[in-house]
Formats: C-alpha cells, structure tokens, sequence
C-alpha cells in the first residue's frame, strides 16, 4: 500500500499537510460540510483545492516527510509546491 503526503491550499490560503492511503476520499472528506471526517484545521476554510502530492512506500516514511513538511517555513512550502526551473 502506498502512502500520500499531500498539501491542501485552503479557501483563506492558508496550508495544511497531511497523510493518507486515499488521497481522493481523504480530500473529499476535507470538503465535506456535514461530516466530521476532514481535519479540524480545515474545517470552515472549504473548499480546499490539493496543490501537491509525494508518494512514499510506508506509513513511516510519509509521516516522516509530513513532519519535514509541516516545519518549512509557508515561503518554503510555496517554493515546493510551485519550484523555480
């Protein structure tokens, strides 16, 4: 099974990260209103849109990655999602 990390921009664009098996129903949860499936962060900042996505081989290695994610600075973060040539 492979793993996700995946970054949302969020409709007041603002960023979260996050990991998952599904990254399709785990962004749909992320946009669902009436659930209480999506993280607490982006709830009230819907819709959320995904701006990237790393596949990795194991829950370990993702959350490992998601760490090293969520401590960039937004500027590196941004830089990541949309890099210089």
């Amino acid at each position: 099974m492979k793993w996700s990390v995946y970054i949302l921009q969020c409709s007041d664009d603002s960023l979260y990260t996050g990991i998952t098996t599904d990254l399709n129903r785990r962004i749909a949860e992320h946009n669902d209103r009436s659930s209480n499936l999506g993280a607490k962060f982006t709830r009230g900042r819907q819709p959320v849109k995904l701006v990237y996505q790393e596949q990795l081989e194991t829950r370990s290695l993702a959350t490992k990655r998601e760490m090293e994610i969520k401590s960039l600075t937004r500027i590196k973060k941004l830089s990541l999602i949309n890099p210089v040539n």
